[in-house]
Formats: structure tokens, sequence, C-alpha cells
């Protein structure tokens, strides 16, 4: 008789926690979803309270797994997918973090990276890591908190204190406090793992002044972490899958062939491109980075991050006001016949890539008095679909092949104005999968594979389905003229950081 079946995924997100429930059809039979609160104790800084984050897994978890009808024996294992970067750092002894997550899209330390980098040593950090030197990633984050909560340093020396991303601490509680680890992929965006040795590194964590005895074990992406502690679950269930959101959405997205391109828009944007065995060296500002390791075989990538995309519209709708409902974009943007020469650059949280700005704020251009809430909405769209553009543009600079297809996914996918609008910027064909939970697809692929629900990457590239297919239609004289006014207005907006 088969054991379980039902593959518990964990999205943490930026905004919202999310279970979802799949069948071995990769069919979602049970959701439970909680946003939550967001802090800002000064401009450009941005925390999370790591108990509402451990309350709302917790509660979704429950209740999915309720409604999912099999219960918890019907489980084979539980994957999670996090929001990378962002840090935690807490007490071993009572697994209470001794400050407020600082989430990724936090500007804090922009003058240590600054600092940083006059002194020359970007390009040894990127050698190993794949990265920038940038407020984005963990490290400087982690030292900030190191360095301004009193004691902290001298307890982490001691070894009394521990670090890690979120599924790192949601690993800890999960697991009543037996299992302090990690993945590859997370790892991977700390500044402090070298990418190429597959291992911490010595020489990184005293660059930033890091002990290493906060570190997390480091293991593959399908792997059994642990069980679930008694009491959380009728029964313990393994934890066999972990990875960060891009990676776990190119993994659901099963872009497991070299060269397969996927974007996934929510809080922010982020295109990876497969690039095999390969660890690719971006001339253009990308970023290398691992997209799943199994059986101690890495697969890179090459990564465009963009800090804003949702976050705009949630702007408009909760910032100024403009809309009522996210949904409503979609609507007003075809409201309009174009954007009457308004763009926004939504650099709200500095530029990513390719630009990695952090001092650049955002700015609307081209108002007239004949500009409307409709214009604004469709600017802040297009906006997505320009960045994109550039993304694109810097992977084939750096030597990829244009892609044959873009997979996207997040809920921003469902808009079928802004797909149309990608086609048409990018000149390739936008494909939307049939299910667009594809981050927590893939952490439930990672679970399965170790668990035995599925086999291989095979039998996980024939659960895909194609839900639409959005083909280019836009004139190249239209799309040359709109991207002229994109990049025009981009760059009065970058600084002598850009």
């Amino acid at each position: 008789m088969a054991g379980p079946q039902h593959i518990l995924a964990i999205d943490q997100g930026t905004t919202s926690t999310r279970a979802i429930v799949f069948d071995v059809s990769t069919a979602p039979v049970s959701t439970a979803q909680r946003e939550f609160a967001q802090h800002y104790p000064q401009p450009g800084w941005v925390e999370h309270d790591p108990e509402d984050i451990w309350r709302d897994t917790l509660a979704t978890a429950r209740e999915a797994v309720a409604e999912s009808g099999v219960g918890a024996t019907g489980i084979a294992g539980i994957g999670i997918t996090n929001q990378r970067e962002t840090v935690v750092v807490w007490d071993r002894a009572s697994g209470k973090a001794i400050h407020n997550a600082i989430v990724w899209q936090d500007r804090r330390t922009a003058e240590l990276c600054a600092r940083l980098k006059e002194a020359g040593h970007e390009r040894s950090v990127r050698a190993k890591t794949g990265l920038l030197l940038d407020p984005y990633f963990s490290a400087t984050k982690l030292a900030w908190i190191l360095d301004h909560v009193e004691g902290a340093r001298e307890r982490a020396e001691k070894g009394e204190l521990a670090f890690g991303t979120i599924d790192s601490f949601l690993l800890w509680r999960l697991t009543g406090g037996a299992v302090h680890a990690t993945d590859i992929t997370n790892a991977s965006r700390t500044l402090l793992y070298d990418i190429h040795a597959q291992r911490w590194d010595e020489a990184l964590c005293a660059l930033f002044d890091v002990p290493m005895a906060l570190l997390p074990e480091v293991h593959d992406n399908s792997h059994i972490f642990g069980h679930t502690a008694e009491g959380l679950f009728d029964v313990a269930i393994p934890i066999a899958g972990v990875a960060g959101d891009q990676q776990a959405a190119l993994f659901g997205q099963a872009c497991f062939a070299t060269g397969m391109v996927k974007s996934t828009y929510g809080t922010g944007c982020f295109m990876l491109l497969n690039t095999g065995e390969e660890a690719v060296a971006s001339e253009h500002r990308l970023l290398t980075t691992p997209a799943y390791r199994l059986n101690g075989k890495v697969i890179y990538a090459l990564e465009g991050s963009i800090f804003i995309a949702g976050a705009a519209v949630k702007w408009l709708r909760d910032g100024i006001g403009v809309i009522t409902h996210a949904r409503d974009t979609d609507d007003m943007a075809t409201q309009v016949p174009d954007s009457h020469g308004v763009y926004m650059v939504p650099a709200f949280v500095g530029l990513g890539a390719p630009h990695w700005d952090p001092d650049a704020r955002g700015a609307i251009f081209g108002l007239t008095l004949g500009s409307t809430q409709a214009h604004l909405a469709r600017a802040a769209l297009e906006a997505v679909g320009y960045q994109t553009m550039d993304l694109a543009d810097a992977m084939v600079a750096d030597g990829g092949d244009p892609p044959a297809t873009i997979r996207v996914d997040g809920g921003m996918a469902a808009n079928d104005w802004l797909c149309q609008f990608l086609a048409d910027m990018l000149q390739v064909p936008v494909e939307r999968p049939r299910h667009l939970e594809t981050t927590a697809l893939g952490a439930a692929f990672h679970a399965g594979l170790a668990t035995g629900v599925w086999k291989d990457l095979d039998a996980l590239a024939a659960t895909w389905a194609r839900g639409a297919c959005f083909e280019p239609k836009m004139t190249e004289e239209a799309r040359g003229a709109l991207a002229a006014g994109w990049h025009k207005a981009l760059g009065k907006t970058l600084t002598a950081q850009g």
C-alpha cells in the first residue's frame, strides 16, 4: 500500500504567510493565508516581528492540513520556501529572537556596503559568492544586529545565539529547537557562503565581522532536515525540502534544462535563467546563484532582482489611495489607450539589477493636467514590464541566447494585460502555468523528491501544464518609443551610486 501522497508547502513571503497542501497531481487541495504587519522604524528600514511569522506559519499549516481531508497522517512531508536574505538572530536557549527580523528590502547598511566597495572588496566577494556588495544581502544586516543589541556580539562569540534566514528560523521552531540548518539557496544569499567550494567562508565571515559559531548547517534542497516537534501536529511530519522563494519558483516551473527562464511577480520581480552546471559570471551586474542542489550536484542560475513590482500596486492602494483593490489595475490599465507619457520609476527602496543603486528613490515623470488615476495605474504596471526587459537584455548581453519563452508566475501574473505587455516589450512568448502557486509548488517538489512522492525530475516536469500563452503583438516602432521613454526617466532617477 502506498504511503502518504500529499505534501504541505509553507510559503513564507514578505507580506503574507501561506500554507498549501498539494496532491500527487500537483493540484492544490487546501490553502490558508494570513497577511502580517510591516514595520518601518526609520526611512529605508523594514522589519518583521519573528513571532508574527511563527504564529502565522503554524496557524496556516494547521488550517491547510485540517481542510485537506487527509490529516497529518496523509502528509508525506513539509517543504518550506521563504523570503530570502531576511535576517533573524535568536537565543539558542529560549528560541526567542533578540531583535526584529531585518527584511531584504531594508537599506540601513547602505553606507557600510559603500565603504566596503570603496575599499576594493567587491571583486573578491563577488568571485566567491556571485553577489554584489549591497544592503539587500544578509551579512551587513546580521552585523548590524550584533553591533546594536547590547551584549549580542559577545554572546554570539560564545555560541549562545543562532543566525538564520526565515527558513532556518522556522526549521528551528518546527523541530522544537533540534535543528539549526538551511539549504544552499538561502545560504548563498548571505554574502558569507562560497558557492563554488560550497561552504561558509572564513575570510568572508572575518570581512563582515560575523562569528562562524552563529551559522547553520547547509544541506541539499531535497533532504530530511528533521521532524516536527511533538504537539504541533497529530503525528511527527518530516521536513523534507527547503528553498529560497525564487529558486523554488524556478523549480516549481520545471525549468530544469539549461536556457530555460522564469520570472516571478510578487512584492518584487525576479528573473532566473538556468545555466546548468556552469556558474556564469555576469558582466552586467546580474547575480550568479545556485538554483538547486540535488545529491550534492549544483545547478546554477543567472538572476535579475527587481525590488518593487507588486509593491508599487500596494502603494497605489495603501499609500495614496488611487485604487481600492490590486485587481483594479487591470481594469484601469485598459481604460486608457496608453500611459499619456507618464512613467513611474518605482525605486522606493533603491534599484536592484542591473543598476544596484541603493540611494535612488521613486519618481513619476510626465504628469500633465490630463493625467488620471488610470494613467498612474498603467504606469505602475508598465514599469514592471520595462524593468523585466532590462533584465532580459542584460542576460543576453552576458552571452545567453534569447529565451524561446518566459514562464511567469506570482500574483501579478494573473493580470492578462501585464502578461501581454511583457510579451510585447520582451518580444518573446510569455507562458503562464495552469497553477500560479509555483513558488510553493517548488518547495513541495523538493519535499516530494526526498520522501518518494515523485521519482525524479522527469516526473516533476510531466506535471507542468500551460494555462495561457501571450504572443508579442506590438510593432517594433512602438516598442522602441516606449523603451526610450523609460530609459530617459530611469536616467533621471539614478544617482552616482548607480
